[in-house]
């Protein structure tokens, strides 16, 4: 089976950093956990160390998720980052602290849920600034808060929006100004305090602390920053953060020297893809081709990258997944690979989702044991 190599030490090194970058600049931040989908050995790792009593929230966008954090440590406060479903209300109530809400029909539920619990929820409003995902737009910003304010078991504790995610609409001055003044027209009409404005994450990271960012951004949402050490701004390390979290080794099943082009009628039955031929696929030619032990179901090939600069790949199917070896020689002609030996790769952030997601992937978690505070 193939395997996911998990960091912890390194996630933790990368909280305290942020944590420390945090407090340089006056704000908080939410880790986001929804790449690891609720490995419960890693967030046990991260989640028992005394740096994440420094996170203001640890966010996921997945109800089973935050129930495994919950059951961890019942004391973190938890947010649920995507647009709620109704069907899930009740659920959500109980498993999320904080909400990032849109739908004023939803905010009506989730009123009546937290009443019936006998709770106060806390919601930030989502509002559109271009990315086309969740967020009201501006002609309705008054009325939502309006109507939202006078909700009960509903506290209305910021606004936020979502950049970079879709479209990957970059978070500029001009777009994160409109928050704050968003905010101050909002607290002069309803004399209520909206303490955060959570419009940062990974993308908006390299602006912290620059002129191209205003300082009343006090709250971000950050994933892949905690978990690749990169922000996709300019997909470049950030700062010192560390970029080794995730490794994937895939085993090679079969190494035979074989034809560079398939021979025969090719139908449309495929069900896996291939890449594309640049010329060099003439009749007669041959590659050493290595099947490895992951396919679509697992992950997009694109999503990791061989270390290898000499393995190329050549076609996936569901379950299996073939990379050429040129001639499979090293530089004192002895072979490379054998079968039985591993393929190593560094996943994307989409790709260590994905791989964190498959049943069929194994993973193994590196980093020191921390025993969790008593509930």
């Amino acid at each position: 089976m193939a395997e996911l190599l998990i960091h912890t030490d390194r996630i933790i090194g990368n909280i305290e950093k942020l944590n420390t970058l945090m407090k340089k600049h006056g704000a908080e931040w939410t880790l986001i956990s929804k790449v690891l989908s609720g490995h419960k050995d890693t967030l046990h790792r991260i989640l028992a160390h005394p740096s994440i009593k420094e996170v203001h929230s640890v966010g996921d966008s997945r109800l089973s998720s935050l129930e495994v954090i919950k059951s961890l440590r019942p004391d973190i406060v938890t947010m649920y980052i995507k647009p709620v479903p109704q069907n899930l209300v009740p659920s959500i109530v109980q498993l999320a602290d904080i909400s990032l809400i849109s739908s004023m029909r939803t905010l009506e539920l989730m009123n009546d849920a937290a009443a019936r619990s006998g709770v106060t929820h806390r919601v930030i409003v989502m509002i559109e600034l271009g990315e086309l995902r969740e967020g009201i737009v501006r002609e309705n910003i008054v009325d939502f808060y309006s109507r939202a304010f006078a909700m009960e078991n509903i506290d209305v504790i910021g606004l936020g929006t979502n950049l970079g995610c879709m479209y990957g609409i970059e978070p500029t001055y001009d777009k994160m100004i409109q928050l704050s003044l968003y905010r101050q027209i909002l607290e002069q009409m309803f004399d209520r305090a909206l303490p955060i404005i959570s419009g940062g994450s990974s993308i908006t990271l390299p602006l912290l602390g620059s002129k191209r960012l205003p300082p009343t951004m006090n709250h971000y949402r950050i994933g892949e920053a905690v978990f690749l050490g990169s922000s996709p701004l300019n997909n470049k390390r950030f700062r010192n953060l560390a970029t080794d979290i995730f490794e994937y080794k895939a085993n090679i099943l079969e190494l035979e020297e074989k034809e560079t082009t398939p021979d025969g009628i090719i139908s449309d039955a495929a069900i896996g893809h291939v890449a594309e031929t640049n010329g060099e696929g003439k009749k007669g030619g041959t590659h050493w081709r290595a099947i490895v032990d992951f396919g679509l179901l697992d992950v997009d090939v694109d999503e990791v990258a061989p270390k290898d600069t000499h393995v190329r790949f050549a076609g996936t199917t569901s379950d299996l997944t073939v990379f050429e070896l040129g001639d499979n020689r090293d530089e004192k002609g002895n072979a490379r690979y054998h079968v039985g030996d591993t393929i190593r790769f560094i996943p994307s952030y989409m790709g260590a989702a994905r791989l964190m997601n498959s049943k069929f992937i194994y993973k193994t978690v590196r980093g020191r044991v921390y025993d969790l505070p008593p509930v």
